[in-house]
């Protein structure tokens, strides 16, 4: 971690931004106590947003018939559509 003045921070921050890309933390004094730090710059991440398609989706009245769930389960073991 490296320590400046107020003074050399304003006269070499070229210098202190190519510090902090090469992975040193700056931190900047004033009247020898810190009072700000270099680091690099981290993006926000996005937030997550729930219930996006609330209201978007329609789900058929026998979704969750027996015979529906029978034709899920045929599709997937490869049995091909079942026979009505």
């Amino acid at each position: 971690m490296k320590y400046v003045n107020t003074h050399e921070a304003k006269t070499q921050l070229s210098k202190l931004i190519a510090a902090v890309r090469a992975g040193e933390e700056v931190v900047i004094c004033q009247a020898g106590k810190p009072v700000a730090r270099l680091a690099p710059y981290e993006p926000a991440r996005k937030k997550i947003r729930l219930g996006t398609f609330k209201g978007k989706i329609k789900l058929a009245p026998d979704w969750d018939s027996p015979a529906t769930n029978a034709e899920i389960e045929a599709l997937m073991l490869g049995e091909g559509p079942p026979r009505r």
